[in-house]
């Protein structure tokens, strides 16, 4: 934990010292690895904290910005829904289990007698 911490704090030092043009160069360079990514994968499955991280950080970007990401409003309402989906729906009672034919006989041969 320590070690990661102290990698991420040198990455933003670094961060800092380099220039506005290295720092957009990089962007357009993700941007295109990205862009190629999703010709390769249709459709992407991100987790829970995937989903998390990029619907707040969603939220920072212009309208415009916003619609070209794989995280757009319907794709986060979807979300949401799925996950009342989720913890609102209870499994199936499993119900009376099933009475083998030579009990079900049986009953109905008991029921005929006292009929009578």
């Amino acid at each position: 934990m320590i070690y990661l911490l102290a990698t991420r704090i040198c990455a933003w030092l670094a961060l800092l010292c380099r220039s506005t043009a290295a720092k957009n160069a990089e962007i357009l360079i993700l941007r295109h690895e990205v862009a190629v990514l999703r010709r390769q994968v249709p459709v992407p499955k991100p987790n829970w904290p995937d989903r998390a991280l990029l619907a707040a950080l969603a939220r920072l970007l212009s309208h415009a910005l916003r619609s070209h990401l794989i995280v757009t409003p319907p794709t986060l309402l979807a979300w949401q829904q799925r996950l009342v989906k989720k913890k609102r729906t209870q499994p199936r009672s499993p119900g009376r289990p099933s009475i083998s034919e030579e009990v079900r006989e049986l009953i109905i041969l008991l029921g005929t007698e006292r009929g009578r």
